[in-house]
């Protein structure tokens, strides 16, 4: 089963906060490896869009669309509906989940 993948517009400046922290943290090839790592996972979950489980924060609530991989030091949080994988998040493994979100929500209000 191959799906279409769509990197929602909030994800994108997921991508640009990892972008300048890894240049500034460690240096650009660091964050040249790092997408090269993303864009690969990202390319498998096209063909493996269920391949991902469930996040523990989000099945704490019994929220079970939401699936992620690691990719690296990074978590990929994504949604299949049909045959589209929507990616949600791309966040550091290390950082606060429920921090992003909240973050996430006040800067939609």
């Amino acid at each position: 089963m191959t799906v279409k993948i769509v990197i929602l517009a909030s994800d994108e400046q997921d991508i640009k906060e990892l972008r300048v922290y890894l240049i500034k943290q460690f240096s650009i090839s660091t964050w040249q490896d790092t997408l090269g790592n993303l864009k690969k996972s990202i390319r498998v979950l096209s063909d493996f869009p269920y391949s991902g489980a469930i996040p523990e924060e989000f099945e704490r609530l019994n929220i079970s669309q939401y699936r992620q991989i690691i990719s690296g030091m990074n978590r990929i949080i994504y949604e299949v509906r049909q045959d589209i994988l929507y990616i949600h998040i791309i966040v550091d493994a290390r950082r606060d989940l429920k921090t992003l979100l909240i973050r996430r929500l006040l800067r939609t209000v």
